[in-house]
């Protein structure tokens, strides 16, 4: 029996600066699909929210709550969906900083706190100004959405921004001292690749540590096709700062597609074998 997948495309307002890219991947996991045998047929994010997806499974880079929250009810109704919906909302930001750390994941200090309190002052534990200020609920939508405050006065300036946008909670992370490491995998696979994203130091690490404390932070959120960001402190520490859901993978592109499109080739199959 030939399996028929839907697959479902990111809303651009949530793939800043990566519109092409998140749409080339997923285009082109519906491609390796095909050439597996499988239909698939494809939907935009919005069509989510307006019609029922009647394809059993799916693969979806949804990320906003009116398209997550829809395919939550399909999930209900008996649908296979990677990612699924929950770890989607898992990785909202307000979401995550609690699940990595209960998950064993060393993760820097991170608390949830409301855009309108603007002038309160840092929490108790923070001992620098220096503090990055992202978004709580989807992982971006603007440029802005994550940024560095050096200062007492920026960090309230850009609280008070935010707030303006409607953002009613952000998390304040301790800014952690070393080189960043970007980062894409995927669960079940040893398929991952990792480079530095910017740093100049270079400090030498576990590589097999970052794989470890990776595919744990998918695992602790419920994510199967991720990629995330690391910091590398002078002493060679490895610490998760963010995990995305289906990135767009866009340095190696055409192999990742071709891994997913088996991975979730073979999870249907599994799915059919454990249903009939």
């Amino acid at each position: 029996m030939a399996l028929t997948f839907a697959g479902i495309r990111r809303k651009t307002e949530f793939s800043p600066n990566h519109v092409v890219n998140d749409s080339l991947i997923v285009k082109l996991t519906a491609d390796g699909l095909q050439k597996l045998g499988a239909s698939v047929k494809m939907y935009d994010e919005a069509e989510v929210t307006t019609e029922r997806i009647p394809e059993r499974f799916i693969f979806s880079m949804v990320q906003g709550p009116a398209g997550t929250t829809a395919l939550l009810e399909t999930a209900a109704s008996g649908a296979f969906i990677i990612n699924s919906p929950q770890s989607v909302m898992n990785c909202y930001r307000v979401n995550m900083i609690g699940l990595l750390p209960r998950g064993g994941i060393p993760f820097p200090k991170s608390v949830v706190v409301e855009t309108k309190a603007a002038s309160n002052g840092l929490p108790p534990g923070f001992t620098s100004p220096k503090v990055w200020i992202k978004r709580g609920d989807v992982h971006a939508v603007h440029k802005e959405d994550v940024t560095l405050a050096y200062t007492e006065e920026e960090r309230v300036t850009i609280l008070k921004e935010f707030h303006r946008r409607g953002i009613e909670r952000v998390v304040l992370q301790e800014h952690l001292i070393g080189d960043t490491v970007k980062f894409y995998a995927l669960r079940e696979s040893k398929f991952f690749y990792w480079y530095y994203l910017n740093g100049v130091t270079h400090t030498p690490f576990a590589q097999q540590h970052l794989y470890e404390l990776a595919h744990a932070s998918a695992e602790a959120l419920g994510l199967f096709v991720f990629g995330g960001d690391a910091i590398i402190a002078p002493d060679g520490t490895v610490t998760i700062i963010d995990i995305n859901d289906w990135p767009s993978f866009a340095p190696i592109r055409d192999a990742a597609s071709q891994h997913i499109a088996q991975f979730l080739y073979r999870k249907a199959e599994e799915y059919v074998g454990e249903h009939r």
